[in-house]
């Protein structure tokens, strides 16, 4: 089933989950689809690795994993460094996998800034993938800017250039202040962007984590967020508590206003979705 296919009757509620990593057994990913399982989520997607890092030939086979659960999937398809021939193979495999969403993604530039490859930019990819068959094209959104535009009115341009190119669902990165969504969504209005957009929640386990994914995509950590994480950085049971009481925060907050959907990113951990899905479950 398409993803896009379950706007149309509620509000939307889904979850993301890495690959583990080469040093840890891969069945652990499918303990935590297990339990994520319970909590019917709408959709689960699939990264290309912890913290985006390199290729995880595993995305495809937990996205098709997760369909044999029942629950529908998608996987994430960064294009940095392919050609059209290498897009073409990936497209074959997730088409004998039955899976038909994709979330079309850039991928991160090299640390030499040269991009090789086919696909200069996530428009492209999508504009690819739209002439290659009938998938279901995800696109990623920011709602402060993506870090590399010049100003947010170019990243409105550039997300408006993903939607005409195909894309027909989005997904935020993370934030923590809610006013940053409703500008975003504000610009995207007066953009005639109209596909749902899912607002990116990630509850916080780990101060030095948060910070350095703050620091790697330009999020903005409020006043109030830094001085939870200060206060609760040495206890770990209090960390994780207090990042899942300002993730329900958000997320109360976010579905009284009416959001097309939550997407959460569970980090692989079950109880901490668990917890948020107990507590906003009768809200979505």
């Amino acid at each position: 089933m398409k993803t896009v296919e379950f706007f149309k009757k509620k509000t939307v509620l889904s979850y993301e989950v890495f690959p583990p990593k080469r040093t840890s057994p891969v069945n652990t990913i499918y303990d935590t689809l297990s339990e994520l399982k319970e909590l019917s989520p709408d959709f689960i997607s699939v990264t290309y690795g912890a913290g985006g890092g390199e290729n995880n030939n595993q995305t495809f086979e937990i996205a098709s994993a997760i369909k044999s659960y029942g629950i529908e999937s998608v996987s994430h398809l960064p294009c940095i460094g392919l050609t059209k021939e290498d897009v073409s193979a990936k497209l074959k495999e997730l088409k004998r996998a039955g899976i038909e969403n994709i979330l079309a993604l850039r991928g991160d530039v090299p640390s030499e800034g040269c991009i090789q490859g086919d696909f200069r930019y996530a428009s492209d990819l999508i504009a690819f993938i739209k002439s290659q068959g009938d998938f279901n094209i995800l696109a990623a959104c920011y709602p402060e800017g993506h870090i590399e535009a010049e100003s947010k009115l170019e990243d409105i341009r550039n997300l408006k250039r993903k939607v005409d190119a195909g894309a027909n669902h989005l997904v935020t990165q993370l934030f923590f202040d809610n006013e940053f969504f409703y500008s975003f969504i504000e610009r995207c209005q007066l953009a005639d962007i109209n596909v749902p957009i899912e607002a990116g929640i990630m509850p916080v386990i780990n101060k030095k984590q948060i910070e350095r994914m703050a620091s790697l995509c330009g999020v903005t950590v409020p006043k109030k967020f830094v001085t939870m994480m200060e206060r609760y950085e040495n206890n770990p049971i209090a960390m994780r508590d207090a990042g899942i009481a300002y993730a329900i925060d958000q997320i109360v907050d976010l579905t009284a206003q009416g959001v097309d959907g939550i997407h959460l990113y569970t980090m692989n951990n079950p109880y901490i979705a668990r917890k948020i899905h107990e507590a906003i479950h009768s809200l979505i």
